[in-house]
């Protein structure tokens, strides 16, 4: 009797180790937000990359943590009201919005000294903080920001934005990049470098952008980086990226399933580094 009553136990202690999953806390913005809103982007995109690595590792479960159009900097402003949970992994994918935005990157002693979210440094720096707080033992895993192109908003066209090939506010997106990239390094967070990916280059993002020829004023479709001095009129032209426009991209900014498969790739590569299956 006593022999069948410790199976029994075992059993289902095995299964209630079995069936405990990995906490994994993505932090982000739109890209990460995105996610589990598809709604909001007309439907182009089916799942986003936190849902695609989980279909791939289903011994983690994710909490998603993107938002909508934040930087680093607001995310340290706000990180004690954010609801961030005691996990097992954390990954931070931020920087974009900064650099449109204009915040300051400052200099990596902003992030040595600790010296507040006044430059994208210092926000970093409050976050990973807030991160080895709730859990010390946790993985970190920053995420440097895609290559832009010409971004416009599938609903609303007067939001739109250049893309990165040129600096904004006197400073590139390329700077931010290397900035989240120094921070890795020098504190040896696991890195996923999408800025510097190849097959998430500037000119793969989109496969054209769909403007009126000022010359003609007809249609045209313009590859990069012939469209770069096209003019976009959002109140009176049609969307720049009808469905067979989009490529690595929907919208110039935001993945498309196919980005997100790239963008799934390269995390997966690295948790798989944590011993995950």
């Amino acid at each position: 009797m006593k022999k069948a009553f410790l199976i029994i136990v075992m059993a289902l202690l095995g299964f209630s180790f079995r069936s405990s999953k990995l906490k994994w806390v993505a932090i982000g913005d739109s890209i990460t937000y995105l996610n589990d809103h598809p709604d909001e982007t007309n439907n182009r995109i089916t799942k986003g990359y936190m849902s695609m690595v989980c279909d791939k590792l289903p011994s983690v479960k994710y909490v998603n943590k993107g938002f909508n159009g934040w930087t680093s900097v607001m995310i340290a402003q706000k990180i004690d009201s954010l609801g961030l949970e005691k996990a097992d992994i954390y990954t931070v994918f931020l920087g974009t919005n900064d650099w449109w935005s204009g915040n300051k990157i400052g200099a990596f002693t902003d992030y040595q000294n600790n010296t507040g979210a006044k430059t994208i440094y210092g926000a970093f720096r409050i976050i990973t903080n807030k991160l080895r707080k709730l859990n010390p033992n946790a993985h970190i895993v920053l995420i440097t920001p895609m290559q832009r192109a010409d971004f416009v908003h599938i609903f609303d066209f007067q939001n739109n934005a250049y893309g990165s090939y040129k600096p904004k506010a006197e400073q590139t997106l390329e700077e931010v990049a290397n900035a989240i990239v120094t921070i890795a390094k020098s504190e040896n967070f696991e890195l996923v470098d999408l800025y510097n990916d190849g097959q998430l280059a500037i000119k793969d993002l989109i496969n054209f952008k769909r403007l009126k020829n000022p010359e003609t004023g007809t249609y045209q479709n313009y590859a990069y980086p012939s469209y770069i001095n096209v003019p976009f009129n959002p109140k009176t032209d049609e969307y720049p990226y009808p469905l067979d426009a989009q490529k690595l991209t929907f919208d110039g900014l935001h993945p498309s399933d196919k980005g997100y498969e790239v963008i799934t790739d390269r995390i997966l590569k690295v948790f798989k580094g944590f011993g995950l299956n």
